[in-house]
């Protein structure tokens, strides 16, 4: 039999507990048919010997933004800032770059103020760097805004009778005046003013991060949040992914959620929808799961708190240092209760962000109303984040068996903030690993790039060591997963949480033939992080190849 492809003399870790490991694997028609004597007999068309190299399932990054990281790609890099006064530089550099674009926006991203002593850009500073230029810089958490004033004077924040959009804030100093810093979901009032991005400025942004993608050994990802909220970045968002696929420009498979607020009022028979004849969903009853191999829609995404970072992830403690302050919930607990369910009995799985407890014990308890009130949908509910989790919260999210994504992508460039802000009697709280495994919780790997970066080895070190870029141990060291369960976290658990595991996650006959081959095997390496992707294939097709890796 002739085989499209063969890989050989390979390291292979199936994750597969009946056939951990093998010496060689064969594709056809995008799938996996055999291993090692299955293959006797068989040729193929492409046959690459990788000399002991390791073979493991496509990375699943089960939580990224990858339309914004995309269009970010073009904006201001201030990741690597250090000092207000090199962002500054940096800022009016991109103004004289700009010089013959009159009205060309200004836009910046990855400002984290740990980079920076601690503050915040001066609006006043702004305001002389840009003019009347609009700016909009987005902070690396994602959910706060720096502005100037003619932004602000576009979004109508002078305005008299001006009122903070609810779940967010236009911050001002003790006079009143706007700082320039906006927070949630008042970030709407600056994206209004860009949206809606054209389909195909978002196929060249999926194009240039999915590229990337392919190249940190990721085969798929979950877009967490489409096509409305302050997280969408076009009403016809699923189109333009739709376009970047048959256009051959998206290198790895997507599953997409759409934001809550891009569901509308539906309408059935009265025996439709749980006996209530209407919910919230697409027109025509599009449902959750509707797709292919390639592209597909997962459940729906709700924000129920802020971040970590910016001090709104709802708490039920205050922050250290920051008296009077322990986040909020961005609308009404009722008001979400209600939506939910409405957008549930009419098919939707829910993937609630939810960051500090407080918004946990709410997720917590509008999931397992829902799942008793309903049963279950297509796929599993979700908890995204999941960050600070006190010790009496796991056993119900268990038990109702619901699926978590936490970031070890974090550990390393935020922790030290982290610990910071949450102090010693809180610290093991934040970012779990052992004890929601021990629990028996399903955890997906993820990234929420473009928080934290998507090197998948950085983040499977993580797990393990727990160490931040300070070099402290972001809580109990308990916590740490083995090696073998933090590349579980990427391939077979984050399949299971997108409940896509019949397809994907493990290397078994049958499966999508999705492929990360890395340099050393991260089962024993002594460091995750220093391993290379040699290579990555998608569907038996090479969507990435390192210069010196599998040879053409």
């Amino acid at each position: 039999m002739k085989l499209d492809l063969i890989l050989k003399d390979a390291n292979i870790l199936t994750m597969d507990r009946e056939h951990p490991t093998a010496r060689s694997v064969g594709v056809l028609n995008g799938r996996i048919v055999g291993f090692d004597q299955d293959l006797e007999g068989c040729s193929a068309h492409q046959v690459e010997h990788l000399n002991g190299a390791t073979v493991v399932p496509g990375f699943i990054d089960a939580h990224c933004h990858t339309t914004w990281w995309g269009l970010g790609l073009s904006a201001v890099d201030l990741d690597t800032a250090r000092g207000l006064d090199e962002l500054y530089t940096r800022l009016e550099a991109e103004v004289e770059r700009l010089h013959d674009e009159p009205g060309a926006w200004i836009k910046g991203t990855g400002f984290n103020h740990k980079n920076h002593g601690g503050k915040f850009p001066s609006i006043d500073r702004l305001d002389a760097i840009t003019g009347d230029r609009p700016l909009y810089l987005r902070h690396v958490s994602g959910h706060l805004s720096i502005t100037n004033t003619a932004t602000l004077r576009l979004a109508g924040v002078f305005e008299p009778g001006f009122e903070d959009p609810e779940g967010g804030a236009v911050l001002r100093d003790a006079d009143g005046q706007p700082t320039g810093i906006i927070e949630e979901a008042a970030q709407s009032l600056v994206q209004n003013l860009l949206l809606p991005y054209s389909t195909e400025q978002i196929v060249t942004a999926l194009d240039d991060a999915t590229t990337r993608y392919a190249a940190e050994g990721i085969t798929s990802f979950t877009e967490a949040g489409i096509g409305g909220g302050w997280i969408g970045h076009s009403p016809i968002e699923l189109q333009a992914y739709q376009t970047a696929q048959a256009d051959g420009r998206l290198h790895c498979r997507a599953q997409l959620m759409p934001a809550l607020d891009a569901l509308r009022p539906i309408h059935g028979n009265e025996a439709d929808m749980h006996g209530r004849g209407e919910g919230l969903g697409f027109d025509l009853g599009l449902p959750s799961g509707f797709g292919n191999e390639w592209l597909s829609l997962g459940p729906a995404k709700v924000f129920l708190d802020g971040s970590l970072l910016g001090k709104t992830a709802a708490v039920t403690e205050d922050y250290c240092g920051h008296p009077h302050n322990s986040g909020y919930l961005l609308g009404n607990p009722q008001n979400f209760r209600d939506r939910v369910d409405a957008a549930y009995r009419a098919g939707w799985p829910i993937a609630l962000h939810a960051i500090g407890d407080a918004a946990i014990d709410l997720a917590t308890d509008i999931i397992t109303g829902c799942q008793d009130r309903y049963g279950l949908n297509a796929l599993p509910n979700r908890i995204e984040h999941f960050g600070i989790a006190r010790p009496d919260q796991l056993e119900p999210v268990a038990r109702a068996g619901i699926a978590v994504a936490p970031q070890a992508a974090f550990i390393g460039p935020l922790g030290d903030q982290f610990i910071e802000l949450v102090g010693p009697d809180r610290v093991s709280w934040l970012y779990r690993g052992r004890s929601l495994v021990d629990a028996g919780i399903t955890v997906a790997g993820s990234s929420d790039l473009p928080v934290a970066d998507n090197n998948v080895r950085r983040a499977l070190q993580s797990w393990v060591d727990r160490t931040t870029d300070d070099g402290a141990v972001l809580g109990d060291p308990s916590e740490g997963l083995t090696p073998e369960e933090a590349l579980r976290t990427y391939t077979e658990w984050a399949a299971q949480a997108t409940g896509l595991l019949a397809e994907k996650g493990t290397l078994e006959c049958g499966k999508l033939a999705d492929f990360a081959i890395l340099s050393g095997d991260p089962l024993t390496a002594s460091n995750i992080a220093d391993l290379d992707v040699v290579a990555t294939i998608m569907g038996g097709q090479f969507t990435y190849r390192a210069t010196n890796g599998v040879p053409e």
